[in-house]
Protein backbone atom coordinates (compact mmCIF):
# COMPACT_ATOMS: atom_id res chain seq x y z
CA UNK A 1 0.00 0.00 0.00
CA UNK A 2 3.06 2.27 0.91
CA UNK A 3 4.48 1.31 -2.12
CA UNK A 4 1.15 2.22 -4.34
CA UNK A 5 0.71 5.58 -2.72
CA UNK A 6 4.55 6.46 -3.22
CA UNK A 7 4.24 5.76 -6.40
CA UNK A 8 1.05 7.78 -6.96
CA UNK A 9 2.66 10.35 -4.73
CA UNK A 10 5.52 10.73 -7.56
CA UNK A 11 2.97 9.94 -10.66
CA UNK A 12 1.40 13.31 -9.10
CA UNK A 13 4.32 14.97 -8.24
CA UNK A 14 5.63 14.75 -12.28
CA UNK A 15 2.00 15.52 -13.37
CA UNK A 16 2.09 19.09 -11.54
CA UNK A 17 6.02 19.78 -12.92
CA UNK A 18 5.17 18.76 -16.49
CA UNK A 19 1.96 21.16 -16.59
CA UNK A 20 4.15 23.62 -14.39
CA UNK A 21 6.96 23.42 -17.51
CA UNK A 22 4.30 23.54 -19.95
CA UNK A 23 3.03 26.74 -18.48
CA UNK A 24 6.44 28.36 -18.44
CA UNK A 25 6.47 27.40 -21.50
CA UNK A 26 3.33 28.80 -23.17
CA UNK A 27 4.14 32.05 -20.96
CA UNK A 28 7.54 32.23 -22.74
CA UNK A 29 5.95 31.96 -26.07
CA UNK A 30 4.02 34.77 -25.72
CA UNK A 31 6.07 37.58 -23.84
CA UNK A 32 8.20 39.60 -26.58
CA UNK A 33 11.31 39.28 -26.41
CA UNK A 34 12.42 41.94 -27.96
CA UNK A 35 10.70 44.31 -30.88
CA UNK A 36 11.39 45.06 -34.24
CA UNK A 37 10.08 47.34 -37.01
CA UNK A 38 9.02 46.46 -41.11
CA UNK A 39 10.71 47.29 -43.96
CA UNK A 40 8.47 45.63 -47.08
CA UNK A 41 5.00 46.88 -47.74
CA UNK A 42 2.70 43.97 -47.90
CA UNK A 43 4.83 42.15 -46.02
CA UNK A 44 3.14 38.25 -45.32
CA UNK A 45 2.90 37.62 -41.88
CA UNK A 46 3.09 33.39 -42.04
CA UNK A 47 1.30 30.72 -40.44
CA UNK A 48 4.76 28.72 -40.42
CA UNK A 49 8.56 29.77 -41.06
CA UNK A 50 7.84 28.71 -44.62
CA UNK A 51 7.12 30.94 -47.75
CA UNK A 52 4.38 27.61 -48.86
CA UNK A 53 2.82 28.20 -45.59
CA UNK A 54 -0.68 30.17 -45.48
CA UNK A 55 -0.89 33.64 -45.06
CA UNK A 56 -2.31 35.26 -41.61
CA UNK A 57 -2.23 38.71 -42.82
CA UNK A 58 -0.98 41.20 -44.66
CA UNK A 59 1.57 43.96 -42.89
CA UNK A 60 2.28 47.76 -43.73
CA UNK A 61 5.60 48.77 -44.20
CA UNK A 62 7.51 50.66 -41.22
CA UNK A 63 4.87 49.61 -37.85
CA UNK A 64 6.73 48.25 -35.25
CA UNK A 65 6.05 44.47 -34.10
CA UNK A 66 6.85 42.33 -30.81
CA UNK A 67 9.48 39.38 -31.84
CA UNK A 68 8.53 35.87 -29.90
CA UNK A 69 11.06 34.06 -30.92
CA UNK A 70 14.62 34.23 -33.17
CA UNK A 71 15.48 30.87 -32.82
CA UNK A 72 14.75 29.68 -36.04
CA UNK A 73 17.13 30.73 -39.08
CA UNK A 74 15.85 33.57 -41.21
CA UNK A 75 12.95 33.92 -39.71
CA UNK A 76 11.20 35.87 -36.70
CA UNK A 77 8.43 34.87 -34.97
CA UNK A 78 6.44 37.74 -34.03
CA UNK A 79 2.97 39.45 -32.45
CA UNK A 80 1.47 42.49 -34.46
CA UNK A 81 -2.25 43.58 -33.46
CA UNK A 82 -3.39 40.12 -32.02
CA UNK A 83 -1.85 38.15 -34.62
CA UNK A 84 0.81 35.83 -34.66
CA UNK A 85 3.11 33.85 -37.12
CA UNK A 86 6.31 34.91 -38.63
CA UNK A 87 8.36 37.11 -41.15
CA UNK A 88 11.35 36.55 -43.21
CA UNK A 89 14.33 37.81 -41.21
CA UNK A 90 15.26 40.12 -44.73
CA UNK A 91 12.46 42.32 -44.20
CA UNK A 92 12.41 43.35 -40.38
CA UNK A 93 14.99 45.56 -38.75
CA UNK A 94 15.30 44.68 -35.13
CA UNK A 95 15.38 47.48 -32.60
CA UNK A 96 18.45 47.07 -30.85
CA UNK A 97 18.33 49.21 -27.56
CA UNK A 98 14.13 48.20 -27.86
CA UNK A 99 13.30 51.97 -27.34
CA UNK A 100 10.22 52.85 -29.47
CA UNK A 101 7.00 54.43 -29.84
CA UNK A 102 3.89 53.13 -30.94
CA UNK A 103 0.34 52.39 -29.75
CA UNK A 104 -0.72 48.95 -28.18
CA UNK A 105 -4.07 47.79 -27.45
CA UNK A 106 -4.95 45.79 -23.96
CA UNK A 107 -6.39 42.21 -24.65
CA UNK A 108 -7.47 41.23 -21.32
CA UNK A 109 -9.87 42.86 -19.04
CA UNK A 110 -8.71 44.03 -15.57
CA UNK A 111 -4.59 44.46 -16.69
CA UNK A 112 -2.51 45.60 -13.56
CA UNK A 113 0.03 48.91 -14.64
CA UNK A 114 2.94 48.27 -12.66
CA UNK A 115 5.52 50.85 -11.38
CA UNK A 116 8.36 48.34 -12.66
CA UNK A 117 8.77 45.78 -14.93
CA UNK A 118 8.21 43.04 -12.55
CA UNK A 119 4.63 41.47 -10.50
CA UNK A 120 6.41 42.14 -7.52
CA UNK A 121 6.49 46.19 -8.59
CA UNK A 122 3.22 48.38 -6.75
CA UNK A 123 0.49 48.61 -8.91
CA UNK A 124 -0.27 52.10 -10.33
CA UNK A 125 -3.81 51.64 -12.35
CA UNK A 126 -6.00 48.86 -13.49
CA UNK A 127 -7.20 49.18 -17.10
CA UNK A 128 -9.90 47.10 -19.31
CA UNK A 129 -9.62 45.30 -22.53
CA UNK A 130 -9.17 47.83 -25.46
CA UNK A 131 -8.10 50.27 -23.89
CA UNK A 132 -5.06 52.05 -25.87
CA UNK A 133 -1.85 53.30 -24.65
CA UNK A 134 1.24 54.54 -25.90
CA UNK A 135 4.23 52.04 -26.07
CA UNK A 136 7.65 53.92 -25.07
CA UNK A 137 9.73 50.85 -24.95
CA UNK A 138 10.53 46.94 -23.72
CA UNK A 139 11.71 45.97 -20.69
CA UNK A 140 12.63 42.18 -19.91
CA UNK A 141 9.35 41.22 -21.61
CA UNK A 142 7.48 44.30 -20.48
CA UNK A 143 6.33 47.27 -21.80
CA UNK A 144 6.70 50.77 -20.64
CA UNK A 145 3.46 51.97 -21.68
CA UNK A 146 1.60 55.90 -21.16
CA UNK A 147 -1.78 55.40 -19.84
CA UNK A 148 -4.87 57.36 -21.65
CA UNK A 149 -4.63 59.63 -18.32
CA UNK A 150 -0.79 60.05 -17.97
CA UNK A 151 -0.28 57.31 -16.06
CA UNK A 152 3.37 55.72 -16.52
CA UNK A 153 4.54 52.28 -15.68
CA UNK A 154 4.65 48.49 -17.08
CA UNK A 155 2.38 46.07 -18.64
CA UNK A 156 3.88 42.50 -19.00
CA UNK A 157 3.79 42.21 -23.02
CA UNK A 158 1.54 39.41 -23.39
CA UNK A 159 -1.62 41.69 -22.14
CA UNK A 160 -0.58 44.21 -24.86
CA UNK A 161 -1.36 43.88 -28.93
CA UNK A 162 1.11 46.79 -30.59
CA UNK A 163 -0.56 48.33 -33.23
CA UNK A 164 -0.31 50.89 -35.33
CA UNK A 165 -3.65 53.07 -34.95
CA UNK A 166 -5.00 54.57 -31.92
CA UNK A 167 -8.39 54.48 -33.47
CA UNK A 168 -10.45 51.39 -34.69
CA UNK A 169 -9.91 52.88 -38.20
CA UNK A 170 -6.17 51.37 -37.83
CA UNK A 171 -8.58 47.93 -36.65
CA UNK A 172 -10.16 48.26 -40.32
CA UNK A 173 -7.05 48.25 -41.96
CA UNK A 174 -5.58 45.02 -40.35
CA UNK A 175 -9.50 43.56 -40.90
CA UNK A 176 -9.29 44.58 -44.69
CA UNK A 177 -5.84 42.81 -45.01
CA UNK A 178 -6.70 39.58 -43.93
CA UNK A 179 -8.74 39.32 -47.33
CA UNK A 180 -6.04 39.76 -49.90
CA UNK A 181 -6.75 37.36 -52.46
CA UNK A 182 -10.04 37.20 -52.24
CA UNK A 183 -11.76 36.72 -55.42
CA UNK A 184 -14.27 39.19 -57.31
CA UNK A 185 -17.92 38.42 -57.13
CA UNK A 186 -20.15 40.84 -59.31
CA UNK A 187 -22.79 41.49 -56.20
CA UNK A 188 -20.91 39.55 -53.45
CA UNK A 189 -20.38 40.57 -49.99
CA UNK A 190 -18.70 38.06 -47.99
CA UNK A 191 -15.55 36.37 -47.66
CA UNK A 192 -16.04 33.56 -50.37
CA UNK A 193 -16.33 37.12 -52.92
CA UNK A 194 -16.86 40.81 -52.73
CA UNK A 195 -17.46 43.40 -55.31
CA UNK A 196 -15.92 47.06 -54.94
CA UNK A 197 -18.58 47.74 -52.18
CA UNK A 198 -19.47 44.69 -50.87
CA UNK A 199 -16.05 44.92 -49.55
CA UNK A 200 -15.64 48.16 -48.09
CA UNK A 201 -19.77 47.40 -46.76
CA UNK A 202 -18.69 43.97 -44.93
CA UNK A 203 -15.65 44.97 -44.01
CA UNK A 204 -17.04 48.28 -41.79
CA UNK A 205 -19.73 46.20 -40.67
CA UNK A 206 -17.23 43.84 -38.67
CA UNK A 207 -17.50 47.40 -36.66
CA UNK A 208 -20.78 48.20 -36.41
CA UNK A 209 -20.88 50.58 -39.58
CA UNK A 210 -24.22 50.00 -41.84
CA UNK A 211 -23.02 51.28 -45.75
CA UNK A 212 -25.01 50.48 -48.89
CA UNK A 213 -24.14 48.04 -51.04
CA UNK A 214 -22.97 50.54 -53.90
CA UNK A 215 -19.96 53.08 -54.35
CA UNK A 216 -22.96 56.25 -54.90
CA UNK A 217 -24.50 55.03 -52.08
CA UNK A 218 -21.90 55.00 -49.52
CA UNK A 219 -19.88 58.25 -50.63
CA UNK A 220 -23.95 59.75 -50.24
CA UNK A 221 -24.54 57.62 -47.07
CA UNK A 222 -23.58 60.70 -44.56
CA UNK A 223 -20.93 58.85 -42.67
CA UNK A 224 -18.26 60.63 -41.31
CA UNK A 225 -16.45 63.43 -42.76
CA UNK A 226 -15.36 63.82 -46.59
CA UNK A 227 -12.01 64.86 -47.63
CA UNK A 228 -10.83 65.66 -51.01
CA UNK A 229 -6.87 65.23 -50.59
CA UNK A 230 -5.41 61.94 -50.89
CA UNK A 231 -2.33 63.75 -48.78
CA UNK A 232 -5.42 64.22 -46.09
CA UNK A 233 -6.22 60.49 -45.72
CA UNK A 234 -5.76 58.50 -43.14
CA UNK A 235 -5.45 54.63 -42.81
CA UNK A 236 -8.96 53.07 -42.92
CA UNK A 237 -11.04 55.97 -44.42
CA UNK A 238 -13.03 55.28 -47.48
CA UNK A 239 -11.29 55.94 -50.41
CA UNK A 240 -14.02 56.50 -54.23
CA UNK A 241 -13.21 56.94 -57.80
CA UNK A 242 -15.21 57.90 -61.00
CA UNK A 243 -14.35 57.49 -64.71
CA UNK A 244 -17.27 60.04 -65.89
CA UNK A 245 -16.65 59.11 -69.61
CA UNK A 246 -17.90 55.60 -68.32
CA UNK A 247 -19.97 56.33 -65.68
CA UNK A 248 -22.19 59.27 -66.81
CA UNK A 249 -24.58 60.30 -64.02
CA UNK A 250 -22.98 58.26 -61.14
CA UNK A 251 -21.40 60.08 -58.36
CA UNK A 252 -18.44 57.19 -57.86
CA UNK A 253 -18.06 53.87 -59.33
CA UNK A 254 -15.64 52.45 -57.09
CA UNK A 255 -14.96 52.35 -53.80
CA UNK A 256 -12.45 51.09 -51.31
CA UNK A 257 -9.92 51.56 -48.33
CA UNK A 258 -6.66 53.95 -47.66
CA UNK A 259 -4.11 52.01 -46.08
CA UNK A 260 -1.29 54.31 -45.64
CA UNK A 261 1.52 55.25 -47.67
CA UNK A 262 -0.41 56.54 -50.62
CA UNK A 263 -2.41 53.11 -51.38
CA UNK A 264 -5.60 51.50 -50.90
CA UNK A 265 -6.95 48.05 -50.89
CA UNK A 266 -10.29 47.00 -53.04
CA UNK A 267 -11.78 44.46 -54.74
CA UNK A 268 -10.98 44.77 -58.25
CA UNK A 269 -13.34 42.91 -61.04
CA UNK A 270 -9.63 43.53 -63.61
CA UNK A 271 -8.13 40.46 -65.09
CA UNK A 272 -5.44 40.31 -61.69
CA UNK A 273 -8.74 41.60 -59.79
CA UNK A 274 -9.95 40.36 -56.37
CA UNK A 275 -8.60 41.89 -53.38
CA UNK A 276 -5.72 43.95 -54.00
CA UNK A 277 -3.90 46.47 -53.20
CA UNK A 278 -3.68 50.13 -55.48
CA UNK A 279 -1.30 53.03 -56.00
CA UNK A 280 -3.29 56.22 -55.25
CA UNK A 281 -0.28 58.26 -56.17
CA UNK A 282 -0.33 57.85 -59.66
CA UNK A 283 -2.10 55.88 -62.63
CA UNK A 284 -5.88 55.56 -62.55
CA UNK A 285 -7.21 55.68 -59.33
CA UNK A 286 -4.93 58.93 -58.93
CA UNK A 287 -7.13 60.52 -62.18
CA UNK A 288 -10.38 59.41 -60.63
CA UNK A 289 -9.94 60.19 -56.97
CA UNK A 290 -13.28 61.48 -55.90
CA UNK A 291 -12.76 61.81 -52.36
CA UNK A 292 -12.37 60.17 -49.58
CA UNK A 293 -14.63 59.79 -45.93
CA UNK A 294 -13.17 59.92 -42.64
CA UNK A 295 -14.97 57.89 -39.90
Amino acid sequence: MSYLAGKAGKVLFFSVLTAMLLAVTAFASDVAIGAGCTTGSSLRLRSEPSTASSVVTMLDKSVAVAILDDSTDGWYKISYNGNTGYVSADYLNVDQDNLFTTYGRINSEGVNVRSGASTDSSVLATIEADAIVTVNGLVDGWYDVTCEYGTEGYIRSDYVDLTESSSSNGDIVDTAMQHLGTRYVYGGASPSGFDCSGFTMYIYGQYDYSLPHTATGQWQSGLGTRVYSISELQPGDLVFFNDPSRNAGKACSHVGIYVGNGKHIHSSSSRSGGVIISDLTSGYYNTYFVGGIHV
